[in-house]
């Protein structure tokens, strides 16, 4: 759901935070109460309480901690690696129409590959560290950044653009006052993708092949039809993938300071 199309439904601030937890807790609740009647197997489902209780073992014991420093330093270099390098050749491309011809099939074969299947690949490549992880989400995040750079280069105006030019701008300037604003929404909505792709690199990775991270503790706990541990491993990596995408969002508000709030959107 894009920030952009404002909050219309009149909960504001801790009100909306009150319903959201609410909301929470009513899935939790009727969760447990489908699995408590049997209307939901335990064994495919798992049970609420005992998923909570794993987790919050993990963080007291700090079982978690070394597969989750492993996870998060790996989603991170994936996101910073993926979305600079999507950056510079995005504005390289949408700047020189002759290299983004050249290009442009190449580019979209990769698009269009289910790269999740060069984890094997870069298994044997670079081992089962931590860079045959990162290399993977480096594929997913890059082109989900490169394609919103590319289109809000190419989303400027001529008028604009002709208009800067008469006033002398050079080609430096042009960048900077033009199209580097331009493509900065894009570029910033994009990142919030990007940071659950980064993720998603992170964790397949250490599914298809590890010996730390939560990946590879849901896998292990998977081998041993432990349902409970799958869901706790899912519940922390959807807590720490929200985390990073509200710092994203920390960031973007911090940049687009500039931006005209939204129409029938009030001030916060």
């Amino acid at each position: 759901m894009s920030k952009a199309s404002g909050n219309k439904s009149g909960l504001r601030g801790p009100m909306l935070r009150f319903w959201q937890a609410l909301l929470l807790l009513v899935v939790f609740a009727v969760w447990q109460a489908l699995v408590v009647t049997n209307v939901l197997p335990k064994f495919f489902f798992g049970e609420p309480i005992k998923v909570l209780t794993r987790a919050v073992t993990w963080f007291t014991t700090g079982t978690i901690w070394p597969h989750l420093a492993t996870t998060l330093l790996e989603t991170v270099l994936a996101f910073v690696i993926g979305a600079t390098s999507a950056l510079v050749i995005g504005l390289w491309l949408a700047l020189n129409p002759t290299a983004s011809a050249l290009t442009e099939p190449y580019i979209k074969a990769m698009n269009s590959m289910p790269r999740v299947i060069l984890a094997p690949i870069f298994a044997v490549w670079f081992g089962l560290g931590i860079w045959s992880k990162v290399a993977l989400g480096i594929t997913l995040v890059f082109f989900v950044v490169f394609f919103n750079v590319y289109q809000g280069i190419r989303e400027v105006s001529p008028v604009v653009l002709a208009n800067t030019r008469m006033l002398g701008a050079s080609r430096s300037q042009l960048l900077r006052t033009v199209y580097l604003p331009s493509a900065t929404s894009w570029v910033l909505s994009s990142l919030h993708t990007a940071v659950g792709m980064a993720f998603v690199g992170a964790v397949v990775g250490e599914y298809l092949g590890s010996s730390k991270g939560v990946g590879y503790l849901i896998l292990q706990a998977e081998g041993v039809f432990d349902v409970n541990t799958v869901f706790a491993g899912i519940l922390v990596l959807t807590i720490f993938a929200l985390l990073l995408d509200g710092l994203v969002g920390l960031v973007e508000k911090r940049l687009l300071v500039w931006r005209p709030a939204p129409a029938g959107s009030e001030a916060h």
